[in-house]
């Protein structure tokens, strides 16, 4: 089930959410955003992100343009981490991440239920070079 908008951005950092518009018609190609993995001040410069495309909108740079702002945007704001969690078989995902510095940390086994099935999920991170040294 799908969060309704209130309960979307309410759990969303408002300073790293970037979302991606046809100028045409203002259609949403895609949005990344960022929340909190703790509210604990030690976690403040790590963050968890979710990144979507369009599914009529893959393979035209879209997510690598979004990333690309994110990871700028993260960077900016001191994060020193980005987690994310990625389901096996998104290869594509999974490209775009490790071309932006993601690596893979772990698979957790049937960690996520996606319509009614079990899956496994690959952890990643990225960690700054800039910020947070």
């Amino acid at each position: 089930m799908r969060p309704d908008w209130a309960g979307f951005t309410t759990a969303r950092l408002p300073h790293l959410r970037y979302v991606a518009c046809d100028t045409g018609t203002g259609q949403v190609l895609g949005w990344v955003a960022a929340s909190a993995v703790s509210a604990r001040p030690v976690y403040a410069g790590v963050v968890e992100h979710s990144i979507y495309v369009h599914p009529g909108c893959q393979a035209h740079g879209i997510g690598r343009a979004l990333l690309s702002a994110f990871v700028t945007g993260s960077e900016d704001a001191n994060v020193w981490t980005i987690q994310t969690g990625i389901f096996p078989d998104n290869a594509a995902s999974l490209s775009l991440h490790q071309a932006f510095g993601f690596r893979v940390v772990s698979v957790r086994e049937r960690i996520g239920r996606h319509y009614g099935v079990w899956r496994d999920v690959v952890m990643m991170e990225r960690r700054s070079s800039v910020a947070g040294v």
